[in-house]
């Protein structure tokens, strides 16, 4: 078991109750369904697919994850436990790095069968990668919504310093181009800034960048590109 440094309460917990979840209180997250920081999983029949899910909720705003739950919300548990969270933790240690902070227990729902509860803790040791064996790279994820979706090179960096302190950057002619674009449209693309200000891509990443670390834009991570907007 790996317990946080600090007591983490998830939505439907209150602060002066034990951060370990019933089957009550279990139910009661489930109605709500899946979201940021909520992830149900009938089996660990794929290992390799679920940790990218707790990665992406470290790297985020932490999360749980209920092995037991179908998607459609059924909580109808797992029979061998032991051997579910055999698999998983084993994946954990095998492909996460660095080390991410969880704590993991067992619901039982009767005799033969139990839900399985992982914790994942927001973490400052950011950002976790999970390397699989036929992957050449290893690669970073984030929790969007109910969605885990791999972070770009922009979001990465911005995970690695987001606690980085004394952020400068130049407000340039791109830099009040942009501003007064997003005050007009609400949102721009990496590769529409680059556009726009016949920059290189490497150039308008680093200006975006920079821009949200100083806490004047803010990243929404997408599947296929981010979209940057004002803070």
């Amino acid at each position: 078991m790996h317990q946080g440094s600090e007591i983490w309460w998830n939505e439907g917990m209150e602060e002066d109750k034990s951060p370990f979840l019933d089957l009550k209180a279990i139910k009661t997250l489930v109605k709500q369904g899946e979201g940021q920081r909520l992830e149900f999983k009938m089996k660990v029949k794929f290992p390799e697919k679920i940790i990218k899910e707790m990665v992406a909720f470290a790297n985020t705003d932490g999360g749980i994850l209920l092995v037991g739950v179908s998607d459609e919300g059924q909580v109808q548990g797992v029979k061998f436990v032991d051997e579910e969270q055999f698999l998983l933790d084993r994946a954990i240690e095998k492909y996460c790095y660095p080390v991410f902070s969880y704590t993991n227990y067992r619901v039982e729902i009767d005799s033969q069968r139990a839900i399985l509860v992982y914790h994942i803790f927001p973490s400052i040791d950011k950002p976790h990668l999970v390397q699989l064996a036929d992957e050449p790279q290893p690669k970073c994820y984030v929790r969007i919504k109910d969605r885990t979706v791999q972070a770009s090179k922009e979001m990465k960096q911005i995970l690695r310093r987001e606690h980085e302190e004394g952020i400068q950057f130049n407000f340039g002619p791109s830099e009040k181009w942009l501003m007064e674009y997003l005050h007009e449209n609400q949102q721009i693309t990496l590769a529409l800034f680059a556009e726009k200000q016949s920059l290189p891509i490497w150039l308008a990443s680093r200006k975006l960048v920079l821009l949200v670390l100083a806490r004047v834009l803010r990243i929404l991570p997408g599947e296929v590109y981010d979209i940057y907007t004002l803070r």
